[in-house]
């Protein structure tokens, strides 16, 4: 079942959810177990990737769970990071989701100028997850990050 949140959105409309939307929606519900739960909910809405793409070329190395992503960089007008992710725990999918909705479509430049510490201490996950399940989100911002840089330099 979907949530109705505090827009009148319900979750699966995540990828038109902007950084500040998601924010407000955070500071709405209040409590971590709300926003908990959001989290779950969110992750139960992330498309999931097909078996294939699951692969160990795919997987993200320092997180709790099995996490794998897939980024594409697509080139028009200007460059844009197009990422997919998938996990083995549903928290840990909402996380993703996060992620998704701070860097997904966005230019490197954009990427690389996002405080992310900043966003995630907001949304109390610096405050509220586990030592390894911060650690794995920090190695999901690091894969994305990475690309990005490659990308500027490139260039």
């Amino acid at each position: 079942m979907l949530r109705q949140l505090k827009q009148g959105r319900q979750v699966n409309q995540l990828v038109s959810m902007t950084i500040d939307e998601l924010l407000e929606e955070f500071d709405f519900l209040g409590d971590w177990e709300d926003r908990c739960e959001y989290l779950i909910d969110l992750g139960m809405e992330l498309p999931r990737l097909s078996e294939r793409e699951k692969s160990e070329e795919n997987r993200v190395h320092g997180c709790q769970s099995m996490v794998w992503m897939i980024i594409d960089v697509v080139k028009n007008d200007q460059t844009r990071l197009d990422i997919r992710a998938d996990s083995d725990a549903l928290i840990v999918r909402g996380l993703i989701a996060v992620l998704l909705t701070i860097y997904a479509g966005r230019t490197p430049e954009e990427i690389l100028g996002t405080d992310v510490g900043k966003l995630f201490t907001r949304l109390g996950l610096e405050r509220h997850l586990s030592t390894t399940r911060r650690n794995g989100l920090y190695s999901m911002v690091k894969r994305v990050r990475g690309i990005a840089e490659r990308e500027c330099e490139s260039r």
